[in-house]
């Protein structure tokens, strides 16, 4: 029985340490996964935002003369009904070395509308929505005036065109 004394510590040593292990891997996982639940969070609140300001007329100077030129119908208030809000990793992007996700709107409109209507109303739901993430990870500065793409610190974000359905 002797030099047996140790043994319990040792063994406790080791278990702590595998618990560490286990301990900085998870939270490296739950950091990555509580980015996109942010970034998640934040696109809904941003196409929202783009939505509300789009239906009820409300656009910058330039942008509404543009529509007074060749887009009247989105000069007078309409309605769209967000149906999902999906993202897809879209693996490593090689320009920034982030993992990139994509996030695709599939809305419904109340009218009929052209397709360069359907688009200039989907361009503004991204718009916001990108936006918004950027906002919401302080990386603003980061970026272009158009939010595209946005940063987080383990991802870089774009959008697909809005799908009409």
């Amino acid at each position: 029985m002797i030099g047996n004394e140790g043994q319990i510590s040792g063994e406790y040593v080791l278990l702590i340490g595998v618990l560490i292990i286990i301990a900085v891997m998870g939270v490296a996982f739950i950091a990555g996964q509580n980015e996109l639940d942010i970034a998640m969070g934040a696109a809904r609140n941003g196409a929202v935002e783009g939505i509300s300001a789009s239906s009820a007329g409300i656009y910058p100077q330039d942008t509404f003369d543009e529509y007074a030129n060749s887009k009247t119908a989105l000069l007078h208030p309409y309605s769209v009904d967000i149906v999902n809000i999906s993202y897809t990793n879209l693996g490593m992007d090689k320009n920034y070395g982030k993992e990139w996700i994509q996030f695709k709107v599939y809305a419904r409109v109340s009218n009929d509308y052209t397709n360069g209507e359907l688009v200039s109303i989907g361009d503004r739901i991204n718009y916001n929505l990108r936006k918004s993430i950027a906002v919401s990870f302080n990386s603003t500065s980061s970026t272009n005036r158009l939010y595209n793409p946005v940063f987080s610190p383990h991802y870089v974000y774009t959008t697909a065109n809005v799908k009409w359905i």
